[in-house]
């Protein structure tokens, strides 16, 4: 009797065993379990993001209407959906820089009509800094709007593979999203950012001296450094802009004949993970953070006279960025000044160096 109980309790185990491994091998329940496993977690990350975008949107609303916007709401939702750009055709090479840059410059220009028309009286500096905080929202809603394209994609397609990508990618966007609604803070009080560090280097170098206006929302300064001349860019501040430094670098070097010794280029660099906030490294090239074209205007300036291009950067994460300057990112800057005053001291008494701080000059004039 107890044999026979004993042998169908393991006849009836294995008969379960089989049962499972046959559901589990032959049919579509465990990529089932994955989609809903996958989808419960993207669905609780997109309820953060929607819930970031609402804040973002608020805060927004309350700036706005302290510079006395009589719409808010109706600036933040004309201007949430409009101004995206198209690149130009790849296929076909030639000029496409010329064409990149006539696009870029007429969405610029598309924007700052924008602003003029309905924040009128605003001072240029709050016009730029509520324009930069219009960019973020909008960037944050476009982010919002493609994870739930994807989502939706993959619950309609059953797909637990595209949801289990997003899932994998969603701490890291969500980072990235909340540093982006941390970043509102400095573009209403109007500080130094991360990114500023190129800007505030400059300033720190020509002291009092008085700037040139030299191209749109970039300016330049004269001043004499251990007996060299120096001619120091950066955009028009203390408004959110980074103006046009490729632009200003190619109109300098032709004003003064190609006769430079030295173009410097400062700016801020994401770091790596092993590497300290505030690091700074030396390198060759054109340290500057853009699609195409103000970099090849500083590389064509220096190739056609050939003169040396010096890189000083200095090293933060994405956060520290796009966020109010940390004390770590502005000893930083002090760092790097002294690296640029190290480099202008080892050419020969006389010559002209150029020296770029690139970057938003949010904060610094």
């Amino acid at each position: 009797m107890d044999g026979g109980t004993s042998s169908d309790t393991w006849y009836l185990l294995l008969l379960a065993m089989f049962m499972i491994s046959f559901m589990l091998n032959f049919t579509d329940i465990p990529q089932r379990i994955q989609l809903w496993r996958f989808s419960s977690y993207v669905r609780r990350r997109l309820i953060q993001i929607d819930e970031v975008e609402s804040d973002v949107r608020r805060r927004l609303i309350s700036y706005l209407s302290k510079l006395n916007i009589s719409t808010p709401k109706e600036v933040i939702d004309n201007f949430m959906n409009n101004y995206f750009l198209i690149e130009p055709v790849n296929i076909e090479p030639v000029d496409i820089i010329k064409r990149l840059s006539h696009l870029i410059n007429v969405r610029d220009t598309n924007i700052k009509m924008y602003a003029e028309k309905y924040m009128p009286g605003l001072q240029k500096s709050e016009r730029y800094n509520a324009t930069v905080a219009l960019e973020i929202a909008s960037a944050i809603n476009t982010v919002n709007k493609i994870l739930k394209h994807y989502f939706k994609l993959g619950l309609k397609n059953n797909n637990w593979i595209l949801l289990m990508q997003l899932a994998l990618e969603m701490p890291n966007i969500i980072r990235i999203v909340n540093s982006y609604s941390k970043a509102l803070d400095a573009f209403f009080s109007g500080v130094p950012i991360g990114d500023g560090a190129g800007p505030l280097l400059v300033r720190y170098l020509v002291g009092r001296a008085e700037p040139k206006y030299l191209a749109e929302d970039t300016v330049y300064y004269e001043v004499v450094v251990d007996g060299r001349k120096v001619y120091a860019v950066k955009a028009e501040g203390p408004g959110a802009t980074v103006g046009k430094p490729g632009e200003a670098v190619e109109k300098l070097v032709e004003m003064l004949g190609g006769s430079v010794a030295r173009i410097i280029t400062v700016d801020a660099a994401l770091k790596l993970e092993i590497e300290d906030t505030g690091e700074v490294a030396e390198g060759v090239g054109a340290a500057i953070g853009d699609i195409g074209p103000e970099k090849i205007g500083i590389e064509r300036a220096a190739t056609k006279y050939g003169i040396p291009l010096d890189a000083v950067v200095i090293k933060m994460s994405l956060e520290e960025a796009i966020n109010v300057m940390t004390k770590d990112v502005y000893e930083g800057v002090l760092k790097a000044l002294e690296r640029v005053r190290r480099i202008i001291s080892n050419i020969c008494e006389g010559g002209s160096i150029i020296v770029i701080g690139v970057g938003n000059t949010v904060g610094v004039l």
